[in-house]
């Protein structure tokens, strides 16, 4: 007889444990919303430990990007466009969003939650609580400057993003990227000028 401990964590018989964790992310967001979800209900639903979500995926934020296939996470988007020059900011915003949305792997999972969230209450809930609180609020509060003019950033970008994959305006939507990032960058920056 074998008095082999089982490693904490984890469970026996599945090949698959990070997609379950993912299957179960997915419900809990639906059924809770960004903030009410919480990394131990996760772990719950996919009859895990905390800590093996954790290992896959670091945060909530981590776990929701993935769940969401969002091309990136919080903890990876905003120091990348916050610790450069605060001039380059807008600029920096544009260029990423713009390339992040380039190939279509990474573009369809961010346009589908954007239709999602139009017509579908909860949907709209669950990323505006994700957007708000994990990546607006927290790059407002390190560039010192008001929610408000954060959220006005963002629906500049929103709104490139709706005219070039969801209504498909020309010539926004075969526009070079460089040339978007040279005309709505300055837009931008003034968003986050101190």
């Amino acid at each position: 007889m074998s008095t082999a401990k089982r490693r904490p964590g984890r469970r026996p018989g599945s090949a698959d444990t990070r997609g379950e964790i993912l299957a179960a992310a997915r419900k809990v967001f639906a059924e809770k919303g960004f903030d009410k979800a919480t990394v131990r209900g996760i772990a719950r639903e996919a009859k895990v430990d905390p800590a093996l979500v954790h290992h896959y995926f670091e945060t909530k934020e981590g776990i929701f990007a993935a769940a969401m296939r969002l091309p990136v996470a919080p903890d990876t988007i905003i120091p990348m466009l916050l610790d450069a020059p605060r001039e380059e900011i807008g600029e920096r915003l544009v260029r990423f969003i713009l390339t992040a949305t380039a190939e279509p792997e990474m573009r369809e999972p961010m346009i589908a939650l954007i239709r999602s969230a139009i017509t579908n209450e909860q949907a709209a809930t669950m990323l505006r609580e994700f957007i708000t609180n994990a990546m607006l609020f927290q790059a407002a509060d390190r560039l010192g400057v008001p929610h408000l003019r954060i959220e006005a950033g963002f629906s500049q970008m929103y709104g490139v993003l709706m005219a070039r994959y969801v209504l498909k305006l020309e010539p926004m939507a075969s526009a070079d990227p460089e040339e978007l990032v040279k005309l709505i960058g300055p837009t931008l920056q003034r968003y986050f000028a101190e």
